[in-house]
C-alpha cells in the first residue's frame, strides 16, 4: 500500500518526464492535469490524466501483474471517450513491479481490437531519470536498468544527485529519501540504499563552526543567509563530493561552504 502511495503520488509529479523519457511524445512543460474521478456504475479514478494539445494522456502505474489489466484499461477508455470526444486519446501502463512483466496489452476477441501501450519500468535507461533536475524522477530511477553498471555505485549517483537538488530544504530531502527508500524495495536494494544513506550521513558537531559554540553558529548562519538545516544539506553533499574525490574549489561552488570547511571535512574522512 505505501508502495502504491509513493508511486502514485511520482507520476503526478513527473508527467512531463515520463511522456518525454518513457512514452516518447512531445507535451507541453505547462500541460493541463484533468479531473480523474469517472461516474458510471461505480467510481473509478485514473492514476493521471492530462491533456496536451489536441491530445488526451491517460497513465496508470501497476506494481503487479493483473490478468485483468486490459478489460480496465478498456473502461478507462471508454469513460474517457465520453467526456473527451473530440481528442486523441492515449494510453499507457507503467509497470513497476519485483517480478517480470507478463501482462497483456491488449484484448483481441469478438469484434473488438483493443490496444495501449505497456511499458516495464525495469527496461528504461536509468540514466534518462538520473539526469533530470526534478527529485521524484530521480527517486524513480532506482527502478529502471542499471545497463550491467555496479548497483552500489549507481546507488550512491541517485542519493548525491538527490542531496544536490534538495540541499536547501530538508523537508524535501527527508521526502524524496522515504520515496528513495520505498521504491527500492522492489529491486532488492533496500539494504544498499540505507547503507549509502548512513555513510553520507555527517556529524556536523565535529565541524569548527559548531565547536566555537551555539551562538556563534547561530550567527554565522545568519550572516551567511542560511538555515541550520540547509547547511547541513550542504555538508551531506559534500561529504559525498569528497568521496569522489572531486576538487575542493568545485565542492566549494557547489555547496557554499568555506575551503576550511570542506578541507575540515577532508580531515575527517581521511581519519577513518
Amino acid at each position: 500500500m505505501k508502495y502504491d502511495i509513493v508511486t502514485k503520488t511520482i507520476i503526478k509529479e513527473i508527467a512531463y518526464d515520463i511522456s518525454k523519457y518513457i512514452i516518447g511524445i512531445e507535451v507541453d512543460e505547462n500541460l493541463t492535469l484533468l479531473e480523474q474521478e469517472f461516474d458510471v456504475v461505480e467510481k473509478r479514478e485514473s492514476d493521471i490524466l492530462f491533456q496536451s494539445a489536441d491530445n488526451i494522456v491517460h497513465i496508470e502505474m501497476q506494481n503487479s501483474n493483473n490478468k485483468n489489466m486490459p478489460i480496465r484499461m478498456l473502461r478507462y477508455y471508454s469513460d474517457i471517450l465520453l467526456k473527451y470526444k473530440d481528442y486523441h486519446i492515449f494510453q499507457y501502463v507503467i509497470y513497476t513491479g519485483k517480478n517480470s512483466c507478463n501482462m497483456d496489452d491488449k484484448i483481441v476477441r469478438d469484434k473488438c481490437n483493443f490496444n495501449y501501450t505497456l511499458i516495464d519500468m525495469a527496461k528504461i535507461d536509468c540514466e534518462e531519470f538520473l539526469n533530470s533536475n526534478n527529485p521524484a524522477s530521480v527517486a524513480l530511477s532506482i527502478l529502471c536498468d542499471f545497463k550491467g553498471k555496479d548497483s552500489k555505485k549507481m546507488v550512491q549517483r541517485i542519493i548525491q544527485k538527490l542531496m544536490y537538488l534538495t540541499k536547501n530544504n530538508s523537508y524535501e530531502e527527508d521526502r524524496y529519501f522515504k520515496m528513495l527508500e520505498i521504491l527500492s524495495t522492489n529491486r532488492d536494494l533496500e539494504k544498499v540504499v540505507k547503507e549509502e544513506e548512513d555513510m553520507y550521513k555527517v556529524d556536523i558537531e565535529r565541524l569548527p563552526s559548531f565547536m566555537i559554540g551555539e551562538e556563534r553558529g547561530i550567527e554565522r548562519g545568519i550572516e551567511r543567509g542560511i538555515e541550520q538545516g540547509a547547511y547541513k544539506q550542504s555538508v551531506k553533499v559534500a561529504k559525498a563530493l569528497l568521496s569522489k574525490n572531486s576538487d575542493i574549489a568545485f565542492i566549494v561552488d557547489v555547496t557554499g561552504l568555506s575551503i576550511l570547511e570542506v578541507q575540515e571535512l577532508q580531515k575527517i574522512k581521511d581519519t577513518k
